[in-house]
């Protein structure tokens, strides 16, 4: 290997190490995430507009001086029209949830002022009909939705958050299949 060559692969691990470094020093971005499940159980996922194929349940971040229920309502209603009379709040899992972005993403989500997200995530029961849901009603991040069982759920999420989404299904298991 020429000296050229070995210079290039060192400057490229140092742009590695240097990358990473920068990515540990970022803080993780407050957010909710919401189950909201019917009667039968099964939960609610909307397949992102950005991403065909990934399928992921509402989420989004808290605003200054909200609290963190009332985020996950917000939310909720600006992912899915569903208004917070139209739901029961059943649950709140313990822990703040946390993942970091896969690298080739840090730097372009939220305007590369994250390493990822920490969630507080909230098990909602859904009163209404399927009527009564809209994705359309806000800035539209779902260009479809369904109702999933909790597997379907892991399966169908993008696997950076496959973690969070089994730690929070593993949360609320119980009092899905108890509606």
């Amino acid at each position: 290997m020429t000296v050229a060559a070995k210079a290039t692969r060192l400057e490229m691990r140092l742009c590695v190490c240097e990358s990473l470094t920068m990515k540990n020093d970022l803080p993780y971005r407050p957010c909710v995430g919401v189950v909201l499940a019917n009667a039968e159980g099964l939960v609610f996922v909307g397949e992102r507009i950005d991403t065909p194929g990934a399928w992921q349940m509402p989420q989004g971040g808290i605003d200054k001086g909200e609290m963190p229920v009332d985020a996950a309502l917000r939310e909720l209603e600006e992912e899915t029209g569903v208004p917070a009379t139209m739901v029961t709040v059943e649950a709140e899992h313990p822990d703040w949830v946390l993942y970091d972005l896969p690298d080739h993403l840090v730097g372009k989500m939220w305007k590369g002022k994250y390493r990822g997200q920490t969630q507080k995530w909230f098990l909602l029961r859904f009163k209404g009909a399927d009527a009564d849901i809209d994705i359309t009603s806000h800035d539209e991040e779902f260009s479809r939705w369904r109702w999933a069982a909790p597997d379907e759920v892991l399966r169908d999420i993008v696997t950076f958050k496959r973690d969070v989404y089994d730690q929070v299904m593993g949360a609320f298991r119980d009092r899905l299949s108890g509606g």
